[in-house]
């Protein structure tokens, strides 16, 4: 699967795996995002995730909400890429977390906007999550601090 196109494409797809409603699974294999309904269903986002040896699996909760965040890179991106400001604003073009970010509480990961839309399908980050800003203010919307988020292969 190459970079998705559509400036939004999540879609409520069946979803029948007994997880608890309101938890966040993420495949990685798939490149998706599942918001677990309590019908049956689930909203699946196409997301972008991480690239070959900066993927994890596991289970994590949601530790902070944010609204056009700053980002401040992580050690491994500084050493990568050296000439990164310490801090990039929120809002601006070249900041890479998007229109809203939630936080984990497992390392330095996220499931974030972009500023790289054309990423979303692929193997891109560092070990976070990227959604479509559409996708992440939705998602935003329907989750709070604690909510479960489940990663797998």
């Amino acid at each position: 699967m190459s970079g998705v196109s559509q400036l939004s494409a999540r879609e409520v797809v069946p979803f029948t795996t007994g997880i608890a409603p309101g938890t966040i699974v993420i495949r990685t294999a798939e490149r998706r995002l599942y918001f677990v309904r309590g019908d049956g269903s689930a909203v699946r986002y196409p997301v972008a995730v991480g690239r070959r040896g900066k993927q994890w699996t596991g289970e994590a909760r949601i530790e902070g909400k944010f609204v056009k965040p700053a980002w401040s890179p992580p050690l491994e991106v500084r050493r990568d890429n050296p000439k990164l400001p310490d801090v990039i604003p929120g809002g601006a073009s070249n900041n890479p977390m998007g229109l809203r970010a939630l936080t984990l509480d497992r390392d330095e990961y996220a499931i974030h906007g972009t500023n790289r839309p054309d990423s979303i399908g692929t193997f891109a980050s560092y070990g976070c999550i990227r959604m479509f800003n559409d996708d992440i203010v939705d998602l935003f919307e329907r989750v709070s601090v604690g909510t479960r988020v489940v990663v797998d292969r």
